[in-house]
């Protein structure tokens, strides 16, 4: 059987403390009840043994009957009763005479002999097993019910946090309108616990890092579009000045600012969400071809194995062509593009990722060494990736060079 995700360790751990609680305390109770019980028995027992034996030594003294149940030096009198009633005292002890459960009290009698006195003890030893059964039974008993509500508790909590746990990865997989609402937290007339304490930190901190980055998306998105009209009018301005060098500067400092602009237009709208699919069926190698030839570069394409997918094809081929215009920016030729059935992989011979990329991914307005750019090139192929249902990772390769792996769905 497979266990609930919720029945985990905390679960198990409380189960077995419950069970090894409940077990020494029912064997504690039971062994004091045990004693308790049996002294008393075997006291009342000694008691009229004792009895009885006073009445057989004032008969044997008198020279009188025995009564019943006494006699001089029995055949089944235990050895250590008989040696202490010959030494001149007087005892007690418990034996089986035949099978039977016996009380035997022994006194001095003369000429080296002892009078005992046997007593049926079946009655008592049957009381006691009775007793001890019913401790076993009931501490049985009281231990399963005990364990079943101790579950039921527990299981309660543990279900609770894995609730709490799951938003949190909700959360940090990118769903900021996820929350636990735990009810304790919304009714402040109910006792509150730390698992409604823990839900209740998470919401607000889900709450506030949403607000912060939608504050943080909407400037972005703001500042992008009020910069594109002035740079609409800085382009059209540009290329009315007279020829020259510094008119060429001029313009790829435009070009560069109109380029920024529209990267970050595209960011705010991934992280806005708003981006919507238009798939088709497209044939892998031959669009990655296609994005090669576009990008103006001398990029290898390797055709292991081509397939149809479908998807979004600009999308796709700003991912791909963003890889290799990185692969050429940052890196070092020769820069090989392998199309593998649905995986494609970006390969150049620089000197790699920095350990920031392939532990986190890209980070916008990041980069390494002085090289240039402002690290948004990565961060638009993970978003529109992402957008595409793909997996993008980036990795460094053993004799060198940056590794980039696109998996599509």
């Amino acid at each position: 059987m497979r266990l609930p995700r919720w029945a985990g360790t905390l679960a198990a751990k409380s189960a077995a403390f419950i069970t090894v609680m409940c077990c020494a305390l029912a064997a504690l109770l039971g062994v004091l009840v045990h004693v308790s019980v049996t002294d008393q028995t075997v006291a009342q027992a000694r008691e009229q043994a004792l009895s009885r034996l006073a009445e057989a030594t004032t008969a044997y003294e008198a020279g009188d009957a025995l009564p019943r149940g006494a006699r001089v030096d029995p055949r089944g009198l235990p050895a250590q009763l008989r040696a202490l009633a010959v030494a001149g005292d007087r005892g007690t002890m418990v034996t089986r005479d035949d099978g039977h459960p016996t009380m035997w009290a022994a006194g001095p009698a003369d000429r080296h002999r002892a009078l005992s006195v046997a007593v049926d003890y079946s009655q008592q030893a049957r009381t006691i097993a009775g007793l001890d059964s019913s401790i076993l039974w009931s501490s049985a008993l009281a231990i399963g019910a005990t364990l079943l509500v101790g579950a039921f508790a527990v299981t309660r909590v543990t279900r609770r946090l894995h609730g709490t746990a799951q938003v949190a990865r909700r959360i940090s997989a990118g769903d900021l309108d996820a929350r636990v609402h735990d009810p304790r937290t919304k009714d402040p007339t109910r006792p509150q616990d730390e698992v409604a304490a823990v839900a209740a930190a998470l919401d607000g901190m889900a709450a506030s890092l949403q607000s912060k980055l939608q504050s943080e998306q909407r400037f972005t998105a703001d500042v992008a579009h009020e910069l594109r009209t002035p740079l609409t009018g800085l382009h059209a301005a540009a290329e009315l000045l007279p020829p020259g060098r510094p008119t060429e500067l001029v313009r790829d400092r435009v070009a560069a600012l109109r380029t920024l602009t529209e990267d970050l237009l595209e960011i705010s709208r991934l992280d806005a969400g708003r981006e919507r699919l238009e798939t088709d069926a497209e044939a892998l190698g031959t669009l990655a071809e296609r994005v090669v030839r576009a990008s103006g570069t001398e990029t290898e394409v390797k055709v292991a194995r081509d397939v149809w997918v479908e998807t979004d094809r600009r999308r796709l081929e700003r991912v791909l062509g963003n890889l290799v215009a990185n692969a050429h920016r940052h890196g070092r030729g020769p820069v090989v593009l392998t199309v593998e059935g649905k995986e494609v992989t970006v390969r150049d011979h620089g000197d790699g990722y920095p350990e920031y990329l392939v532990a986190n991914g890209p980070q916008r307005f990041r980069t390494e060494g002085g090289a240039r750019g402002h690290g948004l090139g990565l961060t638009i192929a993970v978003g529109q990736a992402e957008v595409l249902g793909a997996r993008l990772s980036f990795a460094n390769a053993i004799d060198g060079g940056a590794v980039a792996t696109l998996t599509l769905p």
